[in-house]
């Protein structure tokens, strides 16, 4: 698919670094699948790889976490 974003690349599957912030968390998961653009480096996820990553954020977030690095195991 065409990117969005500087639609001038193209993106390919590949991984990407997803950072999310909700109040004093942040969250870092590294090595997620991903449709990556070859030209800016913009990321797409799956429905299925989002909710994946909200699901890992909530549990950092319940569990009181500042800080989280986390690496992707599907």
């Amino acid at each position: 698919m065409q990117c969005v974003i500087c639609k001038q690349g193209d993106t390919q599957p590949g991984t990407a670094t997803v950072t999310l912030e909700r109040d004093a968390t942040t969250m870092v998961i590294k090595g997620v699948p991903a449709d990556v653009c070859e030209n800016c480096g913009e990321y797409y996820l799956s429905n299925e790889m989002t909710e994946q990553v909200l699901t890992m954020a909530e549990e950092a977030v319940a569990n009181g976490a500042e800080i989280e690095v986390r690496r992707f195991a599907a």
